[in-house]
Order: structure tokens, then sequence, then C-alpha cells
């Protein structure tokens, strides 16, 4: 069984067919890359997956259990979280709080807990504290725990965003456009710790414009084109199909 099963996902604004009976499947173990033009649905797509937004028709499923029209935190509390095109990161807030804040999820204890001081509750506190530490350990950034958000450079809060959607401890990893903002080195380095977050055990689905990126860490790639699923297969095969030339390149390359 799929760990995500999409199946005749449709999604309408006004006159604009965004997402047009897109069916798909992303297996536990694997990085799944999803191309396009701009315009093509694929940020609609992880709209619908994550909940952000409600389908029209069709059906999302998450380790064989329905997920569609579902609110994004119960789906997140399922095992998928993400990361967004443009960060959304509270700039207030240290780097390592803003980590703490994608394990709520995971926490048991509630407010009047916390007002009533009650020992599970600083118990509870201090490992969601130490977690977070752990994942910005991981991704190479423990020593930026205490600076401000907003005062962090674009490639270190993609860092920071990334350590929050893992801290949550998800099945599934959607991330949308990662390498955007970064340059060659820093692009390179995302692709190894993509690579070691699957190693990990979390499966991953990649929306992402830089095709070295998605050509090198995906097991597997689907191509959207107008809201439609054009093809799907292992990256040297989207690399020379005929159809996907035609979107990116034009007829005359085709």
């Amino acid at each position: 069984m799929p760990l995500l099963e999409v199946r005749n996902l449709n999604r309408r604004f006004g006159g604009l067919h965004a997402v047009n009976d897109v069916s798909f499947c992303v297996e536990a173990g694997t990085i799944k890359g999803l191309i396009g033009p701009n315009g093509a649905g694929k940020t609609t797509l992880f709209n619908l997956i994550s909940g952000a937004l409600k389908p029209d028709s069709g059906t999302v499923l998450f380790k064989g259990a329905p997920i569609h029209g579902l609110a994004p935190h119960a789906i997140a509390s399922r095992g998928i979280t993400r990361t967004f095109q443009n960060i959304k990161l509270f700039a207030k807030m240290s780097a390592l709080e803003n980590v703490m804040v994608g394990m709520h999820v995971r926490s048991s204890a509630s407010m009047a807990m916390g007002m009533l001081n009650f020992p599970a509750t600083w118990a509870e506190e201090r490992h969601v504290r130490e977690r977070a530490l752990g994942m910005l350990a991981m991704l190479g950034v423990r020593h930026l725990a205490d600076i401000n958000a907003q005062s962090l450079s674009f490639g270190l809060q993609r860092h920071v965003e990334l350590a929050r959607a893992l801290a949550a401890e998800p099945s599934l990893l959607l991330l949308d456009e990662p390498a955007a903002g970064l340059n060659m080195q820093e692009t390179l380095r995302l692709g190894e710790t993509i690579r070691q977050i699957r190693d990990r055990g979390v499966t991953v689905l990649l929306v992402e414009h830089d095709m070295s990126l998605v050509m090198t860490v995906s097991d597997e790639i689907n191509v959207l084109s107008f809201g439609r699923m054009i093809a799907q297969g292992k990256p040297r095969d989207i690399q020379a199909n005929p159809d996907v030339v035609r979107v990116y390149l034009g007829d005359d390359h085709a």
C-alpha cells in the first residue's frame, strides 16, 4: 500500500482548472519529485494534500485512510508536515522557539496544566526543547538556536523552517521549492540533507524548479502541466520524455 495516494483530484478557481483529475502515489521510503512550469498547479496540489485547500472532488489517502477535507493541524497530527515556497517563520522568535512550535502536534500538556505548574508540563517542555535542539543540530545550525529568525540569512531561515517541519516527527515531508533563493553551494548541501532525511525514515515529496537538484535526489518524478499529470517515471525517463521536453522547451525541441 502506498504511503500517499491521490485519486482523481480536482480544484477550480473560477474558470481556472488548477488541478485537473490528478492521480499519483508516493511509496514509503522514497523521494518523489513533482515538477512543471510556473502555474502548473504544483503548490495548489500541495495545499490540497496538506489541508490548506479542500478539493472540489477526488480523494487523498494517507496510510490508507482518507484525509482530504481535514484541517491542516489534523493532517499534521497524522504525520504530514510541509515547508513553504515563501518562508513562514515567526520573525520575532528565536530559531529554537520556531522549531519548538513545530512540535505542538506531538505535545500532550494543555495551557491549563502549564498555568497550574504541573511537573509533567515542565518535563515535557524540557523534552520539546531538547528535541528541537537536536533537529537544529542535525541540520548543522545548532549554534543559531538563540538568534531571532529575522536576523538569519535566507539560506539559514530555510534550515530552521526545515527543522521545524521535521520536529513534528512526520512520515511524509512536503518540500515546496526549498532551493528557491539558495546559491549553488547551499543547493548542494540541501540535496545531501534531503537524502539524509529520507535515510532517517521520512518520505519526501519535493516541488522544485532546480532541475539538477530534482534529477539528483529523486527516486521518481511526476510532471504537471496546466493542472494535468503528463508524465511520471525515473529521472532518466523524464529527461527523455518528448511531452516533458515540449512543455519546458517548446515544440521545436520535442
